[in-house]
């Protein structure tokens, strides 16, 4: 399969923000903000990273920030069978169960949506609690160069790994951001600093990290079957 790389996205405009253990930062990865070598302490998120794992979904159907309100349900289905580092496998097609939220984050923006995932439903009817962030997302471009289609959840590699905390992908559609943090609750939040009728259109590719969530991770209130709010 060819991939090719999504047509709005600035590889220059995409900011990562690299967060890593104290004694394994140096001052170029850290941004200056250098810690002190006796500190034991770990940057907010880091332990959740790592128990995530990369996977690609597909976006069931158009998300419009001005039609959309709290608590409305959408789904995305895994392109890819993931192996959850914490939990069992999800196959290729699971269900994952998303909501838009209120922004937990607080963007400043014309218009925003803010969504956050909540589980994993299974093809035999097993639930699985999650936690995901979106890392990254790409408009269907439909065909590859040569115009031979390109499946859904083929765009782009996901490359995250457990080093990188939060994304800050500017322009990831035509006057759309994307900001995301492993430690946030929600999964990330789309802004607009000018459109009013904010779209993410049905067949984006989300790449996301994702865990099953457990009682020691953040936000978790209990074990399979439980929603979080």
């Amino acid at each position: 399969m060819i991939h090719k790389a999504a047509l709005p996205l600035s590889i220059a405009a995409l900011s990562l923000a690299i967060m890593l253990p104290a004694n394994a930062q140096s001052g170029d990865m850290s941004g200056g903000n250098t810690q002190n070598s006796g500190s034991m302490s770990q940057p907010r998120g880091h332990h959740e990273a790592m128990r995530m794992v990369p996977a690609r979904a597909v976006l069931d159907r158009d998300l419009d920030a001005d039609k959309t309100k709290d608590g409305y349900e959408f789904n995305a289905k895994l392109a890819k069978k993931v192996q959850l580092d914490n939990g069992p496998e999800l196959p290729e097609g699971t269900i994952l169960v998303g909501k838009v939220v209120k922004d937990d984050m607080n963007e400043s923006g014309a218009s925003k949506l803010a969504l956050r995932f909540t589980e994993a439903r299974l093809k035999d009817g097993q639930v699985v609690p999650i936690k995901a962030t979106i890392v990254g997302v790409f408009k269907d471009n439909g065909d590859d160069p040569n115009g031979y289609p390109v499946s859904p959840g083929d765009e782009v590699p996901n490359s995250w790994n457990d080093g990188t905390l939060q994304v800050d992908q500017i322009s990831v559609m035509s006057g759309v951001d994307l900001h995301s943090k492993i430690a946030s609750k929600n999964s990330g939040v789309f802004v607009s600093p000018t459109k009013h009728n904010m779209t993410i259109p049905a067949e984006s590719e989300l790449a996301l990290a994702i865990a099953a969530r457990h009682h020691g991770m953040k936000g978790m209130k209990g074990m399979s079957g439980m929603h979080c709010n």
